[in-house]
């Protein structure tokens, strides 16, 4: 385990302390300009990262949901989502999680994706595999439509577009649909218990950890389009293999 690693691991522990002391409390909840709330949990448990990892990398970059984007000429950046799934954790429901990436170029190295209500994290790095409960993991062999099942979150823009088409093709062929969202149904396709995650509305600090750890469990994870991920990317296509992510994009594409 390399001193990223480590270190992101270290982060996200404290992280999960602040997180439960808040989850359940009566806490008060503001909006930012895109309508998404927040509460002091995301703003402290943010800072509880970034004093971790600036203690240990100070000349590394920090992109955080709640402190914006700092050190931007610096090689290696972290990806930082203190509590994504604010809306769960204020309506107090355990599907929210901490997400911590890196990015060294432009290139996504290291994920650590924290469940505290679940007790479950997982985490990758470029190389070295994926592991969930400190157990390695693997997604499935799934290449066929009749064989997979299927994740959908976010999909407000998908129904607005073509897109939606697009995702009514691969339902009427998949085995099964359901829809974990959130940090979850990376986690189960990393697993290799379900096959296939279509996703739209989100941004990268939401999905960068999860990228590398279901490219490390060998999956495939893009955008909708096919492209890799970038700081502007806001959807996602990922998939257990390269001839299942082939025939989503597919169909998706009409």
């Amino acid at each position: 385990m390399s001193p990223f690693l480590q270190t992101a691991i270290e982060a996200a522990q404290a992280a999960q302390k602040v997180i439960q002391r808040y989850y359940r409390q009566e806490i008060p909840v503001e909006l930012k300009e895109d309508r998404s709330p927040v509460t002091i949990a995301d703003v402290e448990t943010e800072k509880t990262i970034r004093g971790i990892i600036s203690g240990a990398f100070p000349a590394h970059g920090f992109y955080g949901e709640e402190t914006g984007h700092s050190g931007g000429s610096a090689p290696y950046t972290w990806l930082i989502d203190p509590i994504d799934g604010t809306k769960s954790f204020v309506r107090q429901y355990p599907f929210f999680s901490t997400q911590i990436g890196l990015m060294h170029n432009e290139e996504l190295v290291l994920g650590v994706s924290n469940a505290p209500e679940f007790e479950e994290m997982a985490y990758g790095e470029k190389g070295q595999g994926a592991f969930l409960s400190g157990k390695p993991v693997r997604v499935s062999g799934v290449e066929a439509f009749a064989d997979a099942t299927l994740s959908v979150g976010n999909i407000q823009t998908l129904a607005a577009g073509r897109g939606w088409d697009g995702l009514a093709r691969i339902v009427r062929q998949v085995n099964r649909t359901r829809g974990y969202g959130d940090f979850y149904h990376y986690h189960l396709l990393a697993s290799g218990r379900i096959d296939l995650v279509i996703e739209s509305d989100v941004n990268i600090l939401d999905i960068a950890a999860l990228a590398v750890i279901v490219r490390e469990a060998g999956g495939m994870f893009t955008d909708l389009e096919g492209r890799a991920l970038t700081l502007e990317t806001t959807s996602v296509l990922a998939a257990a293999t390269p001839a299942l992510h082939a025939r989503a994009l597919e169909s998706l594409a009409g």
